[in-house]
């Protein structure tokens, strides 16, 4: 079991990834890697993350950088466990440039959703957070919940029931503007 992982290692290992792959990409950083950046956790598990696209040596540099830097790495993004949002790549928030690599924040309301469809404490603790520092808003989640239902069927262990009230509970619960 390797440690738990914290900002500073998350950054080498940013520019450690940048600076092995060969060729250009964007890595979208989900999860507890964005709970780090927000400085929202102090620790996580592992870092989640999607290339799109993936760049040359991509896999090779992973395989190598978590175990020379004894971290946790997912292949992972909220478009596996729900219906991918319109726009999630324009609403991706840009952290840095390394080699060739641009690293960005997934988009905030696909990992809120996505949270709030899982229904952890930590999860509903991250959605709190996340509107908390003003990177959703309520109304725009529950607008893009509603261009998602359509296609939750695709998504078979989705109760799209269940999924629909823990996003009316959060804004019920949690109101802005």
């Amino acid at each position: 079991m390797r440690p738990p992982l914290d900002r500073p290692k998350l950054e080498r290992f940013l520019r450690a990834l940048g600076q092995r792959v060969r060729g250009e990409g964007r890595i979208y950083l989900t999860g507890g890697a964005t709970a780090l950046l927000h400085d929202w956790r102090a620790m996580t598990i592992d870092i989640d993350l999607k290339a799109d696209p993936e760049p040359s040596g991509f896999f090779e540099a992973i395989a190598s950088l978590k175990d020379e830097l004894s971290v946790n790495v997912e292949l992972a993004a909220p478009d596996q466990f729900i219906p991918p949002l319109p726009g999630w790549r324009e609403r991706s928030l840009f952290i840095v440039h390394h080699g060739e690599l641009d690293f960005f924040h997934y988009d905030p309301y696909s990992q809120a959703l996505s949270k709030l469809e899982r229904g952890h404490s930590r999860d509903l603790a991250d959605v709190a957070a996340m509107l908390r520092l003003g990177l959703i808003q309520t109304g725009k989640l529950e607008e893009l919940f509603g261009k998602i239902q359509q296609d939750l069927i695709r998504y078979p262990a989705v109760d799209p029931g269940s999924f629909r009230d823990a996003v009316m509970s959060f804004i019920h619960t949690h109101p802005n503007a």
